[in-house]
């Protein structure tokens, strides 16, 4: 399908989602500079009151270092960066968020929970493209009405608040009406996958899991190395610790006093989170993950990950495509 020319020159088609906590500008910044699309959550730049304002340093940040890139290699530019910003009417930060984009020109939006026109519109305001991650093909239809120029299609399987249904059956829902850009989520870990991706008629996969056990991840090496542990069977489907049903670590719930198999007939109230201390946020406890990290077996810098990912992919056009 066409992609805006802002992603026509990627080096293999992928957005490195954007994590909540574990997204921020070194894992953004060596995504792109090995040729795929780095993000992270405008949220995780968090600030106490009377700080500067965070989200301002990590824009300039990832925007000089990535200029500064291009300069030293014309020939093997950084991929553009996106910024995801959650629209629900709760964020209380969003009006300032989308002012520092803006002032920022922000190339690449990621919009979730709600699709916002008038969010879109600061977007275009500055040239920027506006992705919108979707569950189902009737929050995809809204999305567009309301301005999205693409979609993220989360299917089952996908790390965080993953959708119900089958890639096969979203992509092909959403390809019957809409022929804009779509990246696909849901279990993608190699460079097959991400053809796979692509012949089932998205354009882009859209990968968050593999990325935890990265050097430049801001996560606990417990969590990394969980990942690299861990496969499909060892991940849970719960809304017991948000509300909103997603895709867990068991190892993570074990540790936090559950029994994920449990979780039904569970109360958050009883987790035990360690001697002392207060109940922490449930996210910084139970972690999340997709169902392909089996694919994931040890901690590596991301353009180590991105370097195989594109050797997979270039084999399997060859192999599949000839």
């Amino acid at each position: 399908m066409s992609l805006p020319p802002i992603l026509s020159k990627l080096r293999i088609p992928v957005i490195g989602s954007p994590m909540f906590i574990v997204s921020g500008p070194d894992l953004v910044i060596a995504q792109c500079k090995a040729g795929i699309v780095g993000s992270f959550p405008a949220l995780n730049a968090r600030e106490k009151d009377g700080e500067p304002i965070l989200l301002e340093a990590w824009l300039t940040r990832i925007t000089e270092e990535l200029d500064r890139h291009n300069q030293e290699n014309p020939d093997n530019p950084a991929a553009p960066f996106a910024v995801n910003q959650i629209v629900h009417r709760s964020n209380a930060r969003l009006e300032r968020d989308i002012e520092i984009c803006v002032k920022h020109k922000v190339p690449l939006w990621i919009t979730s929970l709600g699709a916002r026109p008038e969010v879109n519109e600061a977007a275009h305001s500055v040239g920027g493209v506006v992705f919108h991650d979707i569950i189902n093909n009737r929050f995809a239809r809204k999305a567009i009405e309301k301005g999205a120029d693409g979609l993220i299609a989360v299917a089952a399987g996908a790390g965080g608040h993953a959708g119900m249904q089958s890639p096969f059956a979203l992509i092909q829902e959403i390809r019957q009406w809409f022929d804009g850009p779509l990246a696909l989520s849901g279990s993608i870990a190699t460079g097959r996958a991400v053809l796979a991706a692509q012949a089932m008629g998205a354009d882009l996969a859209y990968i968050g899991s593999p990325f935890i056990a990265t050097e430049e991840a801001n996560a606990v090496p417990d969590y990394k190395q969980m990942i690299c542990e861990s496969g499909a069977e060892d991940i849970v489907y719960s809304s017991l610790f948000t509300g909103v049903h997603g895709n867990y670590l068991k190892g993570s719930v074990r540790n936090a006093g559950l029994d994920p198999e449990q979780l039904e007939h569970a109360d958050a109230s009883t987790m035990n989170f360690g001697e002392g201390s207060s109940k922490p946020k449930a996210w910084s406890a139970i972690w999340g993950s997709g169902q392909g990290i089996g694919a994931i077996t040890e901690i590596q810098p991301a353009a180590s990950y991105i370097d195989r990912l594109a050797r997979e992919y270039g084999d399997a056009r060859q192999t599949l495509l000839g």
